[in-house]
């Protein structure tokens, strides 16, 4: 029990590593890319943050340990809603994180509750439905997929509209004789790009150890399956978006905090295509039940998100945010009932 504990915490210490590299380098990419800290956090940091998820779980899969899987992604899900609340309570600039000017991220997280939407009601009606396969993948991870790549391509499009209005508002006041903005130093993409790919190759291989140590630590603590994959597991498949969130906050980068966040929610959910692909039969119809619930947790705490960035307060109280406050209130108390389910 003591060997995998601290087998437990030098993996999780390798991914932390990792993700602090992972945040730079995603920074340095919107810049130099010119694509913003939205979308490079809601799609790109956010894919490969989640690669945790992926290797961990696709070997819970294959040992037969489906609901540690299941129970991982959406408990992922949930530990990023409560890493963004956490990061809100104690951030202290004056902006704040939850405002109108971060609107914009309300997309991405209304894609985040669309996906877990569908795949909360996939666990409560697959074995109540003829089974629907193709390709060896059922429909409702199909339907997950479609949805997906429709919410990227309105990602994609709303954050041209926008970087399209900056260039126009910057070009019309240079126009009226008005001080152009400096220009940022040019960075070396190709340089960024390996760090980046190296650190995700680094998550990558480093996750499906966790899987064993996880299903070890499951078995020994006889707490079962469902609850120690939305707990333990996710906390620590959950630490590359708490150290790229908490290094973004430090680089200024708040919009990539943000996106990492929700877009990790929505790419969290289409990993149940591969998983749904290596599983022999349904893969929604095995799972527990309880997962709804977290599912629900998830969408709940997304939409009162999405309702702290689009009210505007005057004033910001230190550690007093009744949005992320609420947040952590209905995630702790999911994970209450989980563990009284399992």
């Amino acid at each position: 029990m003591t060997f995998l504990i601290l087998e437990f915490i030098g993996l999780a210490l390798v991914v932390a590593i990792a993700g602090t590299f992972l945040a730079r380098a995603a920074d340095s990419i919107a810049e130099a890319t010119g694509l913003g800290r939205m979308l490079i956090g809601s799609l790109l940091l956010a894919s490969v943050t989640s690669l945790p998820e992926l290797s961990v779980d696709l070997s819970a899969v294959r040992a037969g340990l489906v609901d540690i899987a299941a129970g991982d992604l959406f408990g992922s899900s949930l530990m990023n809603l409560l890493i963004l609340a956490g990061l809100d309570l104690a951030w202290r600039g004056e902006r704040r994180m939850f405002s109108r000017e971060a609107a914009s991220h309300a997309l991405s997280a209304t894609l985040g509750i669309v996906l877990t939407g569908l795949a909360g009601t996939a666990i409560l009606t697959a074995g109540k439905l003829p089974p629907v396969v193709w390709l060896g993948i059922g429909g409702w991870s199909w339907a997950l997929l479609m949805a997906y790549l429709l919410g990227a391509r309105v990602l994609y499009l709303d954050q041209r509209i926008s970087a399209r209005a900056h260039r126009e508002a910057a070009a019309e006041a240079e126009a009226k004789g008005q001080r152009a903005p400096e220009k940022p130093q040019p960075i070396h993409l190709g340089w960024t790009a390996m760090t980046f790919t190296a650190a995700a190759a680094v998550l990558f291989f480093a996750g499906p150890q966790l899987s064993h140590v996880a299903g070890a630590l499951a078995e020994s603590s006889g707490l079962g399956g469902t609850f120690v994959g939305t707990t333990l597991v996710a906390v620590t498949t959950s630490l590359p978006e708490l150290v790229s969130s908490i290094t973004a906050l430090r680089l200024g980068a708040i919009d990539l905090a943000i996106g990492n966040a929700f877009g990790s929610n929505a790419f969290n959910m289409i990993l149940f295509v591969p998983l749904d692909a290596m599983h022999e039969g349904p893969l929604f119809a095995t799972l527990a039940p309880a997962h709804a619930v977290t599912a629900m947790a998830v969408m709940v705490a997304s939409a009162i998100a999405v309702l702290g960035q689009l009210y505007q307060a005057n004033r910001r109280v230190p550690f007093f945010e009744p949005d992320a406050l609420l947040m952590i209130f209905v995630l702790v108390g999911a994970l209450g009932l989980v563990y009284r389910l399992s």
